[in-house]
């Protein structure tokens, strides 16, 4: 039986406020310092992992990431297997050694949630901060408009 992913990621459009802080706390996840001046003086600063839209006409801002799909697309199209479920949380994982930039994932996925690394030729996506235990995501949104829910909260 294959593990499904429990929790996700809930938006809530009507308090975010763009400030992007989501944006920045994933680049300093991810960019292997905890010192946040460092990680944006890197030259191969990662791409952050989260995408906060913007739509000026509506005003309607929200954060964008990985859905962890219970049937993804992006694993089924992945030539390498670079894009791959865990088998300990269930999360949607790309293996950057493995990937290849050959943009199959992005161009199936149905949220728009994967996108190009700006520094390298690889996807780049949500991971839910798996090798921190919780999303910096989250845990960082002044205005509580992100949320980590349990997907049975979500339906």
């Amino acid at each position: 039986m294959e593990l499904r992913t429990r929790k996700r990621i809930y938006p809530k459009e009507e308090v975010c406020i763009g400030c992007h802080l989501c944006e920045i706390y994933c680049i300093l996840a991810h960019s292997g310092t905890t010192d946040l001046v460092k990680a944006f003086n890197k030259l191969n600063k990662p791409s952050p992992r989260v995408i906060v839209e913007e739509k000026d006409e509506y005003y309607v801002t929200f954060a964008l990431q990985c859905r962890h799909c219970d049937d993804p697309l992006c694993i089924k199209t992945c030539i390498t297997g670079a894009m791959h479920r865990d088998e300990k949380t269930g999360y949607i994982i790309c293996n950057e050694d493995k990937c290849v930039g050959c943009w199959s994932c992005i161009l199936v996925c149905p949220y728009g949630a994967i996108r190009r690394d700006k520094n390298k030729k690889i996807a780049s996506k949500c991971d839910l901060c798996i090798e921190l235990g919780n999303p910096v995501c989250v845990e960082n949104c002044p205005n509580e408009a992100l949320e980590l829910k349990e997907l049975e909260e979500l339906r």
